[in-house]
Formats: structure tokens, sequence, C-alpha cells
């Protein structure tokens, strides 16, 4: 599961084999994880963080998006 980005307490990964799936990232922190589309910036699956925290996490997301895509696009090309 490569790291693309950390930013503080929160890690940006993917997992490499997930292409069958359109562009996203996971961000994780502690033994939290929610997964965000690309394409657009759009939250895909939560599990455990509290919707202030989703909100933060996407404009990280929007933030980041052509590290996010550039390494998506480099591993699954």
């Amino acid at each position: 599961m490569p790291t693309v980005l950390r930013i503080g307490p929160y890690r940006f990964h993917f997992y490499s084999r997930e292409n069958d799936e359109p562009a996203h990232i996971h961000v994780a922190r502690d033994d939290l994880e929610a997964k965000f589309w690309l394409e657009p910036v759009e939250l895909a699956r939560n599990f455990g963080f509290p919707d202030n925290e989703l909100n933060k996490l996407a404009r990280m997301v929007e933030e980041n998006y052509a590290t996010l895509i550039e390494s998506w696009n480099r591993v699954h090309g």
C-alpha cells in the first residue's frame, strides 16, 4: 500500500491492486479511514471519521489533487 503523502496525522495512500475502480485515495489516521474519489473529489466511504474532519480531509484532497492523481496514474496507469 503505497503512501503518497503525509499531512500531520494523516496518511494518504492507495492499494496497488485496485485497478478495477476509478481513481481514488484512502486517508488514514489511527484506526480511522476514509476513501475519496479523485475525479471529481467526493467521499466514497467513511470508516469512523466525524463529519467535520471529513470536510477537512476533502479540502486536503482537493488541495493536493495534482500529486494524488499523478501517483495514482503512475501506479495504475
